[in-house]
């Protein structure tokens, strides 16, 4: 567990956690769809009891795919999106993730403070494109992006 501000708490997340994650994802526009496959490498932001932000990470060998990056309406612009992502590409590190790819449609330009830059739709790996999310879930106007592991900061 991390504290962020005041009340706010990182930590990872917990499976009585899940339908309040699916609403807030829900509520974001976001996919939910594969969530439960990939549940215990997702992290949350808590206060006062109440899921106020989430992110998570799908694993492909040594590639890593960036999901569900969600802040509630009412706690956007207070740095969570940016403590979340943070949370989930140091984990990526840790477990040896060499490239962590990501798709939006929404927030190409919020990703390059966390190192990722646009990529052709094509030069992601495979095993990223086998992913539902990359597959079937994100249409493929989507931006891809990238983050490889020789990246500091």
């Amino acid at each position: 567990m991390r504290s962020v501000s005041g009340d706010v708490v990182l930590r990872p997340a917990r499976p009585e956690d899940y339908a309040a994650v699916q609403a807030l994802l829900e509520s974001a526009a976001l996919p939910t769809a594969g969530v439960d496959g990939w549940f215990d490498r997702f992290v949350i932001a808590e206060s006062a009891g109440r899921i106020v932000g989430v992110a998570g990470l799908e694993v492909y060998g040594a590639d890593g795919l960036l999901r569900s990056v969600a802040v509630a309406d009412d706690w956007r612009g207070r740095g969570l999106g940016d403590a979340l992502t943070t949370m989930i590409l140091q984990a990526a590190a840790r477990d040896g993730i060499k490239d962590v790819y990501l798709l939006t449609t929404t927030a190409a330009e919020y990703f390059p403070r966390h190192g990722f830059r646009r990529i052709d739709r094509e030069s992601a790996s495979d095993a990223v494109k086998s992913s539902l999310e990359f597959s079937e879930l994100c249409p493929a106007s989507s931006v891809v992006m990238v983050r490889s592991s020789g990246h500091v900061g």
